[in-house]
């Protein structure tokens, strides 16, 4: 019985020893922010760490997508995963066989990575999985939607009262109402591309064309009260100041949030639209308490 227990035992030890164990993760996700996609996998008990005894396999699927003999130092690499590589080429013979890949291509999919050092070999699975990241959180993106769109709504009934109230030249009611319909349907048309999940040019341009072209308002906003006001008052020079702040603001929250993802400064161009916005609520309330006092005056 002694000799049968010790048999076993033995057995199992030299089964042990013939197998590497690797470690990683089960399940890895990829978002929109991803530039790469890295496929952990480390050997926790290489023996002989020499990188002429050991070669590595990564496959897809159960089809051989990157290889490495470390006897000839020889890649192979699948076309379709052209930018498969170790993460950390060094760290080989420490036990770290990683592979990153450009995210366009990281298919999801099956992977495994099979290690082998001389006569010892391990392997490990693991899944790649489309994660639900977008650049912004729906949140705020809703938010920096919704106020855009406010601005627009509260700069439209600003022109709607004065053009209604006033005798303004048509060809400058024209340019008025122009500018307002150029900036409405292009931040309707970046809103659109902004919206949509993922980390993309398009959302990129989407912000832009929300962020960027308000500049317009700032003008717009000096026009209008030109309009109202027989000359510019310490107050209404003091909305137009802030309605540019606030632009300028936007603006370096967008500057600084198209280069992050997840964006580490979405909270100044937040800040930048909503401050356009209060600008323009405050000058559509400064229009109308004007135009109350002179009727009560004439009265």
């Amino acid at each position: 019985m002694w000799l049968l227990a010790a048999s076993v035992l033995l057995g199992a030890l030299r089964t042990g020893s013939a197998q590497l164990i690797l470690t990683g993760t089960n399940v890895i996700e990829k978002t929109g922010c991803n530039k790469t996609v890295v496929l952990p996998c480390y050997v926790t008990n290489l023996r002989q760490k020499n990188e002429n005894a050991m070669f590595v396999i990564w496959k897809k699927e159960g089809d051989t997508i990157f290889s490495y003999r470390g006897g000839n130092k020889k890649y192979n690499v699948a076309p379709l995963f052209s930018s498969a590589t170790f993460l950390h080429p060094d760290n080989l013979t420490d036990g770290d066989a990683s592979l990153v890949l450009k995210s366009n291509e990281a298919v999801v999919g099956n992977y495994s990575c099979e290690v082998t050092e001389s006569n010892r070999e391990g392997e490990l699975r693991m899944e790649l999985r489309n994660g639900s990241g977008s650049w912004f959180l729906l949140v705020e993106r809703a938010v920096i939607v919704s106020l855009v769109i406010l601005l627009v709504i509260l700069c439209a009934a600003q022109l709607t009262f004065i053009v209604l109230k006033y005798e303004i030249g048509s060809q400058r009611k024209v340019c008025m109402i122009v500018a307002l319909v150029i900036f409405a349907v292009v931040a309707a048309v970046g809103a659109g591309l902004f919206i949509q999940d993922g980390y993309t040019v398009q959302n990129q341009a989407g912000l832009g064309l929300m962020v960027i072209p308000a500049v317009i308002l700032v003008p717009l906003q000096y026009v209008m009260f030109g309009i109202v006001f027989d000359s510019q008052l310490q107050a209404t020079l003091a909305l137009i100041g802030l309605k540019l702040l606030g632009f300028i603001i936007a603006l370096v929250g967008f500057a600084l949030c198209v280069p992050a993802c997840p964006p580490l400064h979405g909270s100044v161009l937040i800040a930048g639209i909503a401050i356009m916005a209060i600008a323009s609520l405050l000058s559509l309330a400064y229009v109308f308490i004007m135009e109350l006092q002179s009727y009560v005056m004439r009265i």
